[in-house]
């Protein structure tokens, strides 16, 4: 079942607008913060839609500089900080005092900023397929892309320092990569590759890298695992056993955090919602449960 979404735009004080978009009218809101960045929410909020038929308020918006948003030529505005404030109009605009934050890949660096700077405005959080320790993170994409071949990695490793990443070489083992860690279905699903194919690599290029597995951005150096004993809302780790960001990251996170929970999707990579989404939603539904008022 197609499930339609109320757009509302939504203006930031610095004046640019973002789209948002709401699916039911639950009384508990969940609020979606994709990954990315740089890549239109469509990818998740179509499959988490379905929350809307048991009962939850979803809410989202393609991040400021991709999908419907407006897409300023400003690489200043690529900050997390940026996006945190950001975040925090767009829960506003849509009446939300308290959310359930579920943050995915790039949304887990937003949502543990966010949930660590407005901590009363997060009545849990879901981790979904993140990592917040970046260096850490960097030496476990090197071990995935180990298992490449010691030839393979040294050849990603010569274009890596000649500029020459857009060779076809180089682009067949990360395509390689995506399908082992990415997502391992054999089709991907159509509102993943719609969105993947409208990325705006501006955001992306600026705080990540080129690519998944290459991270020379403004956030290479970032690490939140130490300050995430701050949370106190519950929250809960997801991750897939061929995950990009690996089950040793979320591992990480869930060892920091005071009250967590984690669940690894074995049959997954980075898409559990997309790879095993019966089992996705059966974990996220009696976290979401288990913290909500009902």
């Amino acid at each position: 079942m197609t499930i339609e979404a109320t757009r509302m735009p939504i203006r930031l004080t610095d004046g640019h607008r973002v789209m948002g978009y709401c699916y039911g009218d639950g009384p508990e809101t969940l609020m979606l913060a994709n990954g990315g960045p740089g890549l239109p929410s469509l990818y998740l909020r179509a499959p988490h839609a379905r929350l809307a038929t048991r009962g939850w308020r979803v809410i989202t918006w393609d991040q400021l500089g991709c999908g419907e948003s407006d897409r300023p030529d400003d690489r200043s505005l690529w900050t997390l900080e940026r996006y945190v404030d950001e975040a925090d109009q767009v829960r506003a605009a849509f009446g939300a005092d308290r959310v359930h934050f579920l943050g995915h890949s790039w949304g887990t660096w937003l949502g543990t900023e966010y949930a660590l700077t407005h901590p009363d405005r997060v009545k849990s959080y879901v981790v979904a397929d993140g990592a917040c320790d970046i260096p850490h993170l960097v030496s476990e994409l090197g071990r995935l892309r180990l298992a490449l071949g010691g030839e393979t990695v040294t050849m990603m490793t010569a274009h890596e320092a000649a500029g020459t990443i857009d060779h076809p070489e180089y682009q067949a083992a990360i395509t390689l990569l995506n399908h082992r860690h990415v997502c391992r279905l054999a089709e991907w699903p159509a509102t993943l590759t719609d969105a993947l194919a409208d990325w705006n690599m501006a955001p992306y290029e600026t705080m990540q890298g080129p690519n998944e597995f290459t991270y020379t951005g403004n956030m290479k150096d970032w690490n939140r695992v130490p300050d995430m004993g701050a949370i106190a809302a519950p929250c809960l780790v997801l991750c897939g056993r061929y995950d990009e960001l690996t089950p040793a990251c979320s591992m990480r996170m869930h060892a920091a955090l005071p009250s967590s929970r984690i669940h690894i999707f074995p049959h997954s990579s980075h898409m559990p919602f997309y790879e095993e989404t019966e089992a996705y939603f059966t974990v996220l539904e009696r976290f979401l449960h288990d913290t909500s008022s009902r």
